[in-house]
């Protein structure tokens, strides 16, 4: 049974004006923990609040849902070693961390592969969507300056080649990933701080979950150099990793209970000189459905 944690008026608005007035959620979650609140309840509240900002929708009132307790020492998906050996392909690790699971990869991907996924993703790019947490349905969020777009799993050989490799690094099976997206970030564009586990407050995400279970990981690769700027940014852990062509971000967020980790808050820094161009594997607790699709 889920555990709901109540909030007064008060504490809303001034998360929603302290939030809005570009404070870092660490920040807003920071001061909360200094008044007495317990580290699960502030972590559910800000996190809450955070997803609505990024979605569009309207701000939780007066209660969220408190998701189980994250084991205290998570163990990773990924594999142990300095190389991980991928369907065929030596994956260099740079670095790594255990709590919370996260490494900075090199050699995921080669510059043909990197120049072939932007060329076939270029003509497709839309503006980037979110989604609305009331209706569940995609919107063009204004807080968001980039263009983006979805693969289809396997839909050619090259993708369905970067589907097994990629799926064979993260250790789950080829059928839990969803399509490979591509984000184009131009000059200025960023993202701001989000989760990419799916949080229960539309039906959309609810029913996802329980379609194909929650997101567990995300694998971001960089298919080009940054001259400046772009760098992916977790600010509860001060981390900020450069976009290098080839190389890759990969994080955890979810045990094998399905409990979530608010320490994966993220985000895109702005590109303030050039382009960025990355590509997004997400991989769930069991086999992807898609929305429309048979289970």
């Amino acid at each position: 049974m889920s555990t709901i944690v109540r909030f007064s008026p008060d504490l809303g608005r001034w998360l929603t004006h302290n939030l809005d007035a570009g404070l870092a959620p660490q920040a807003v979650l920071d001061t909360m923990l200094k008044q007495g609140m317990s580290e699960r309840a502030a972590h559910a509240i800000v996190a809450a609040f955070v997803d609505a900002r990024r979605q569009g929708g309207a701000m939780p009132d007066g209660a969220v849902e408190l998701p189980d307790e994250a084991s205290s020492r998570p163990v990773a998906r990924l594999a142990p070693g300095t190389r991980i050996l991928a369907a065929g392909r030596e994956i260099v690790v740079h670095s790594r961390g255990e709590d919370p699971v996260f490494a900075v990869l090199g050699n995921v991907v080669d510059a043909e592969e990197c120049k072939a996924i932007i060329e076939m993703a270029r003509p497709r790019l839309k503006p980037s969507t979110l989604v609305d947490p009331m209706s569940g349905r995609d919107v063009v969020s204004d807080k968001r300056a980039s263009w983006g777009m979805f693969f289809r799993p396997g839909e050619n050989d090259l993708v369905a080649r970067l589907d097994r490799r990629l799926s064979a690094l993260m250790n789950l099976p080829l059928e839990n990933g969803e399509g490979l997206q591509v984000l184009h970030y131009p000059t200025g564009a960023g993202s701001e701080p989000h989760y990419d586990y799916l949080a229960p407050t539309n039906a959309a995400n609810r029913e996802s979950v329980a379609r194909s279970g929650q997101r567990v990981s995300t694998l971001v690769t960089y298919l080009d150099d940054v001259p400046e700027g772009g760098q992916t940014v977790f600010p509860q852990f001060g981390l900020a990793v450069s976009p290098i062509r080839g190389n890759a971000c990969y994080f955890e967020y979810c045990d094998d209970r399905g409990r979530v980790d608010a320490r994966s808050l993220h985000a895109s820094a702005a590109v303030t000189r050039g382009d960025k161009w990355v590509m997004t594997k997400w991989m769930r607790e069991r086999r992807f459905v898609a929305a429309g699709e048979g289970a």
